[in-house]
């Protein structure tokens, strides 16, 4: 009976594989921020002026079909850009995404084709972008009609 406990004192005395952060220990330090992807400048060109967003890259499928799925909180400077090569039509859904966003879908010139606000968080209804796309960047609900975004707008970012 005593060899039991012995074994379980000493299994809980080991390290459990997370850090001081609460962190596990294999994944990135910025993932302590709620930041696990490479973070880009994203240049809205508004008619009101330019607006810079400090976006995760999406590049993986897997980091696609996650995107910003159990985030319980995005700040007005930060979002999700999802590379598309070649452009094709995108669609979007909102299952298990805890809060609203507004996604913007960037044609291959850098224009934006369309902008869907305040998407509804957990729904399953599509969010498509009508035509082919380059790329997807989502941002906090309210963000593009704060900053005046529009239709045709310009979008650009650095790309490898």
């Amino acid at each position: 009976m005593r060899f039991p406990v012995i074994l379980l004192a000493v299994l809980a005395a080991l390290p459990s594989g997370c850090g001081a952060s609460g962190v596990p220990a294999e994944m990135p330090a910025a993932a302590a921020t709620g930041t696990t992807l490479p973070l880009v400048p994203v240049t809205l060109a508004t008619a009101g002026g330019v607006h810079i967003i400090q976006a995760e890259v999406a590049r993986t499928a897997d980091q696609q079909a996650r995107g910003l799925m159990f985030r319980e909180a995005l700040a007005p400077d930060q979002g999700m850009i999802f590379p598309m090569a070649p452009a094709r039509p995108a669609s979007f859904w909102m299952k298990n995404t805890l809060i609203p966003l507004d996604i913007i879908f960037i044609r291959a010139d850098g224009s934006i084709a369309r902008i869907a606000e305040r998407t509804t968080p957990h729904s399953l209804d599509p969010i498509e972008s009508g035509e082919p796309v380059a790329a997807v960047l989502e941002i906090a609900g309210g963000r593009a009609q704060a900053i005046g975004l529009s239709e045709n707008d310009r979008v650009s970012w650095p790309q490898p």
